[in-house]
């Protein structure tokens, strides 16, 4: 389910996925199939690890990618998560044809 909010957004921040929501900045953004392809492997990571562990994992890998590069918006680009998304964001079947757990060889 796509919902559109601001509350959640800062900077260039324009969308988010909090299982099983994919929240959005403004409502053009839902013709974006890349930008939705990319919050539905979010789902799919969250979904996969039970959410909590997700959450979890997401933030202590963000603290220590923080410390490796001394810069918060690089530490956010080399996440894991972010990094399988980003790479994958433009094959649309890749959430169809994902195996679990694949965000593991961009760590």
């Amino acid at each position: 389910m796509i919902l559109v909010s601001r509350l959640f957004f800062v900077k260039n921040y324009v969308g988010l996925s909090l299982w099983p929501f994919i929240i959005l900045k403004n409502s053009s953004l839902k013709k974006d199939a890349i930008l939705i392809n990319h919050e539905r492997i979010h789902l799919k990571q969250q979904q996969e690890l039970f959410l909590l562990a997700f959450y979890v994992w997401y933030v202590l890998e963000w603290c220590f990618r923080c410390i490796q590069y001394m810069n918060t918006y690089k530490a956010y680009q080399n996440i894991s998560f972010e990094r399988e998304a980003y790479a994958n964001e433009r094959s649309l079947k890749y959430t169809a044809e994902r195996k679990a757990y694949s965000f593991i060889k961009y760590l």
